[in-house]
Parts: C-alpha cells; structure tokens; sequence
C-alpha cells in the first residue's frame, strides 16, 4: 500500500515542485512505483515531467470534480518511469466549485482510494497557499515534507502552515504527521543560510533531513527541458542530492511509525 506525502509551503520560490519532481523521479530510480499528483494550479510539475499542460483531455481538477476518473487522467512519464496525475490552469477553478461539492476536504483521498495498492509513494505537489487544494493534499497524506528555503524571511508563515496541519489533523486527518523539513537553495559560504539552517535544527530538530539542497544551476536549468535533474545531468551536485534524499527518504518510511505533535516540530 502507497505512503502518500504532501510536499507543502505556502511560500512560493522555496523548491517545493523542484522537490515533488526530483524525488519522485530519484525515487523510481531506487526501483519505488511512484505517482506523482500536480495539485498546483501552475502545472509546473506537469511541465518539469515533459508533459504538455495545454494539451490534456483530464486533469486533477475534473478529478477532484468527479468529471473524469483518475485512470482517464493519468501520464505515464517514460523517462522517469513514474505515472503524473497533471494540472494546469483548470485547477484555478477548484477552490471555488469544490466548496459546492459533498465532502470537499476528502475530494483527493476517495480519488487515489483505489489506487493505492499500485504504488509504494504516491506524492503530491501543492499550491504554494494554504487553500482547499492543500486541505485535500493534507486530508489525502500520511506525511508532509515541507521545503524550506536558507534565507531571509524562510521561517515566516511557517506557523500558519504547521497550524493548518494540526487543524487537518483534528478535522479530517488525524493519522499526519510531518515527514520532514527539507533545506533548500543552500550556499554554504553564506553566512544567513548557516543561520537560517541552525535555525531549523534548532526547532525542528531530528525532523529536518540531513540532506541539504543545494543552490545549482543545472537543478534550475532541468524543468525548461522536461527532464528531472537525474535525466538532465546525472553529475550534477542537484542530482546527487535529490538522490541521498531519495534514500533517505526510503529510510524513514521503512521505520516503525508511531504519532507526535506536528507543532512540536516533531518527526514521527
């Protein structure tokens, strides 16, 4: 049965697609079967897969409308070997129409329901804001990874957004828990991502993984062709992360899992 993982920040420009593609890729590289679920109005999940957004008959939004089922909307990306549920601009739409439907928050989880013996992960890209889309992503979850940015202003609204968690947890989900936090566009010669890094071990301790993602040009340069960054240039120092963070993913989800606080910034 899939372990389901929302990739989550309501900050925009902090890697969360850049993650949700790279890993989901890294991870079939390691021989997992992975879907990958665009649940961002952007599509750029869907454009970093090779996926045309403009040309799809069905996407997650008229799944999460019941307006076509989720095998009708899949892609199977060959060159990552992985199925895409994809998104375009469509989904704009679903915040408003889903709050007219029966159970809105579940919308995701009763989609992938039948699924989930098909995969060991399934991931879900979300929008970067704290809407109905990341309700259903967090309903839908197990886990949460959320991608943090090593610079000024990384922490802010990062309350809110482990708030939201802990409402999901006492209305509609309360088996979730935090995955992890995950560095991103990390310099190592700057001093503000040392401290913002330290920040975050600080807080969140053993949840933060020990992988650091750092800031590269080629990891920047792989979703204008399509291409996850192993497929792009596989010597790359963004490939070789998201690689070890594949694998330490892998690690984690094999552990024993038992419940704790989200706001504690606890990893269960």
């Amino acid at each position: 049965m899939a372990t389901i993982i929302a990739i989550a920040n309501q900050k925009g420009g902090v890697g969360k697609t850049t993650t949700a593609v790279n890993l989901a890729a890294c991870l079939c590289a390691l021989k997992q079967r992975v879907l990958l679920v665009d649940l961002d109005p952007q599509g750029n999940a869907t454009m970093g897969c090779g996926v045309d957004k403009h040309a799809l008959a069905a996407t997650s939004y008229e799944v999460l409308l019941k307006e076509a089922s989720l095998s009708d909307a899949l892609c199977w990306v060959e060159k990552a070997e992985l199925q895409l549920l994809p998104a375009n601009g469509d989904l704009t739409a679903a915040e408003v129409n889903l709050l007219e439907t029966d159970n809105a928050p579940g919308r995701l989880r009763e989609a992938l329901a039948p699924v989930e013996w098909n995969f060991d992960v399934i991931m879900i890209d979300c929008p970067p804001s704290l809407n109905m889309l990341t309700v259903n992503a967090l309903t839908a979850a197990q886990s949460v990874i959320i991608p943090v940015q090593c610079e000024y202003y990384a922490l802010e609204g990062l309350s809110a957004l482990l708030d939201t968690i802990d409402k999901v947890r006492k209305s509609t989900n309360p088996g979730l828990r935090l995955e992890g936090v995950l560095r991103t566009m990390f310099d190592p010669r700057n001093r503000l991502a040392n401290e913002v890094s330290a920040q975050l071990l600080a807080h969140f301790g053993e949840a933060v993984f020990e992988t650091l993602i750092p800031r590269n040009v080629r990891l920047a340069e792989a979703p204008s062709y399509g291409l996850p960054i192993i497929y792009y240039d596989d010597s790359s120092r963004g490939a070789q992360s998201y690689r070890d963070l594949a694998r330490e993913v892998r690690k984690r989800l094999r552990r024993p899992v038992t419940k704790a606080p989200i706001k504690d910034g606890t990893a269960t």
